[in-house]
């Protein structure tokens, strides 16, 4: 166990870890900075020592989460022409769907505190579904300009209704669940079309 006053590389994302796993395991009953920590490795106090309590811990778990799904987002618009349409937009929906346990947004949503500083942050632009929303837009204009697309299609409108549904699917999602990946093919077909028969990938998707 590490103790108090030595610096630990990689601290947040070690106790973000830990709390995924203390939430998978046991439930958002069982999520306190004890358990936390416990789950860690590291002294007692460490969460108080670099949040401001666990609401702010749980906040910026989740804006964590968000975050680095908007990076993967953003990596959209270069891989326009490679791979397919559809195989692109469906990954980069379940990456943002696994990008967070719905365990933890329900857990978030359920504690005014944590709820209020990820709105604040959201809102003071820290990145999130709006972020992920503008890369998506990006990448399906990039494709209407290869060709891809057809040049009538509505690529805000289409970028909304994945976030949007993804975004639903994540908070309303519970453990046991099915697989939300036929789901999440089924709509990217519905607004851009099933991958052409035969089309091979040329490259990596997100």
């Amino acid at each position: 166990m590490s103790p108090r006053g030595v610096a630990i590389p990689g601290l947040r994302e070690r106790l973000f870890d830990a709390a995924e796993r203390v939430l998978a395991r046991e439930g958002p009953a069982a999520l306190t900075s004890r358990a936390v920590t416990g789950e860690a490795g590291c002294a007692k106090g460490v969460l108080h020592t670099h949040f401001e309590g666990l609401d702010a811990f749980v906040a910026e778990l989740v804006l964590d989460r968000f975050a680095r799904t908007a990076r993967r987002a953003a990596e959209l618009p270069a891989l326009a022409g490679r791979s397919t349409v559809p195989e692109n937009l469906t990954s980069v929906a379940l990456a943002l769907l696994g990008s967070l346990d719905p365990a933890v947004v329900g857990l978030a949503m359920t504690r005014a505190d944590a709820a209020l500083r990820i709105r604040t942050a959201l809102a003071e632009g820290a990145p999130g579904f709006a972020a992920i929303e503008e890369s998506v837009t990006a990448y399906l204009d990039a494709e209407v300009r290869r060709g891809r697309l057809a040049a009538a299609t509505d690529t805000a409108a289409a970028a909304l209704a994945l976030v949007g549904t993804v975004h639903h699917l994540l908070m309303t999602g519970r453990g046991g669940t099915s697989d939300p990946r036929e789901r999440v093919e089924r709509l990217v077909a519905l607004l851009v079309g099933p991958a052409p028969a035969g089309e091979c990938g040329a490259g990596p998707t997100v």
